[in-house]
């Protein structure tokens, strides 16, 4: 039995091979990041949106109160350091209102750290508002030892 492949056979076989061996790379490329945050808490939310705008791979669960205070301390987060929620993401903490950029170059350099933090809540950051009428704020590292370091700076706009 002879069987005769058509060119538009062989590029539609071509096409449909190309499209599954490129989707668990696909998949792959999205960060999965948790976070702990209040459930009753908007800016939380909307920081949650930003990275899923982003193509992070959310999960969110819900904690508050002294649950939430011990999860921060006990993975390293300095008490003054803390902010409204937390992530975890390829074994790093990001504390509060982290722009979506420094998590990536986080990624990348993958520094011995604990994580990086944005104390407080300020105005213009990630979820807080609109950005073109930001107050300058800080990203700072947190090193194993519980010291911090200024990981990038936003000046006001």
């Amino acid at each position: 039995m002879h069987f005769i492949v058509s060119r538009r056979r062989l590029m539609l076989g071509a096409c449909a091979a190309s499209v599954a061996t490129a989707l668990p790379v696909a998949a792959q490329s999205r960060p999965a990041i948790h976070v702990l945050k209040d459930p009753n808490c908007g800016c939380c939310e909307a920081w949650v949106e930003v990275l899923q705008s982003e193509g992070f791979d959310v999960t969110v669960e819900a904690s508050m109160g002294t649950l939430l205070a011990r999860y921060k301390l006990e993975n390293g987060i300095p008490q003054e350091m803390i902010s409204c929620h937390t992530g975890r993401i390829e074994g790093y903490m990001i504390e509060g209102h982290v722009p979506v950029a420094d998590i990536r170059r986080l990624l990348e350099e993958r520094p011995d750290a604990v994580g990086l933090a944005v104390p407080g809540m300020p105005y213009g950051s990630p979820g807080m508002g609109l950005e073109s009428e930001r107050e300058a704020y800080e990203v700072f590292l947190i090193r194993r030892d519980g010291s911090t370091e200024v990981y990038a700076r936003y000046s006001a706009a």
